[in-house]
This record gives structure tokens, C-alpha cells and sequence, in this order.
């Protein structure tokens, strides 16, 4: 869905902002709002440039740069920190073959931290798109990542 069409889904009210900022983001290829889409948004709810992109800026759910097709986020939390986040990083690193903040060289995988998911009954726990997956193992862990790989999921 291009930019204008998504912009004619909204009224031109300034609390419709986010709403937009996801949806843009959620259409594009990489996963991102480029600064022409902040000037064309800000330009729709006549709203300063610079309200557009401190909005944009301030949640770590809205990027400015590109990303993969799967961003992944892992919580952080203490809880899911305590039930082996950590193991669960390292894993996601060798398995993706990039670090924390990087995207996979096919463009598939961004991989992100959060601090929390909100899940922290089913701790350790990550995020793929709009995906939530819990009770996390090394087993668990790998057959998802081959799941996304083949287009399974």
C-alpha cells in the first residue's frame, strides 16, 4: 500500500500521528519510515516536521532506518534476563550470524532488544513482527528461525 493511500485512510487529526507511523512503517519493504514519509505526514495532519519526527524517533517500535522483513525483539526484562535472556541472545547471534541492532545480509532478520514484552509468565520470551514466542529453548529457538527461513511462518 502506497504512502497517499495509506494517509486517505485517516482523518487529518494529529492523534491519528502514530496510528500512520506504523501503518507507513508496516508497508514498507525494510520495515521503516523515511524522511520523505515524515515530511508528507507532517505535511497531511499540518503538523510540524519536527513533531512528526520526535514522535517517530521516541518509540523504539517506529525505525528510521531499514530493516529486515522479521524484526525480531528480545526482551530483556528482568524476569526473561533471569530465565536465561542471555543464552537466548547468544543464541540468536551464532543462528543469524549478526549482533544485536544489525539486519541479515538477505534482508530477512533484524535482530533488536527490548525491555519488555509483557509476557513474563512464559519467560525468556522474543517478539517476530507481531508474534509473540515464550518458554524459549535452543530446540524451540531454532525450529522458529528455520520456520521463518523456509516461509513456514
Amino acid at each position: 500500500m502506497k504512502r497517499k493511500e495509506i494517509l486517505r485512510k485517516y482523518e487529518a487529526r494529529p492523534d491519528n500521528l502514530l496510528y500512520i507511523l506504523h501503518d507507513i512503517q508496516d508497508a514498507s519493504p525494510y520495515n521503516y519510515v523515511t524522511e520523505e514519509d515524515m515530511e508528507e505526514i507532517a505535511d497531511f495532519l499540518d503538523l510540524p516536521y519536527s513533531k512528526v519526527y520526535g514522535t517517530a524517533t521516541f518509540y523504539s517500535m517506529i525505525s528510521q532506518k531499514p530493516r529486515g522483513k522479521h524484526v525480531i525483539r528480545l526482551c530483556d526484562s528482568p524476569p526473561c534476563h533471569l530465565m536465561g535472556s542471555e543464552s537466548i541472545l547468544d543464541l540468536l547471534r551464532d543462528e543469524l550470524g549478526i549482533d544485536v541492532g544489525q539486519t541479515t545480509p538477505d534482508m530477512l532478520f533484524t535482530l533488536e532488544i527490548t525491555s519488555c514484552l509483557g509476557v513474563c509468565g512464559v519467560a525468556p520470551a522474543m517478539m517476530i513482527d507481531e508474534e509473540v514466542y515464550g518458554n524459549l529453548n535452543p530446540k524451540k529457538l531454532r525450529k522458529i528461525i528455520k520456520d521463518y527461513r523456509e516461509g513456514i511462518i
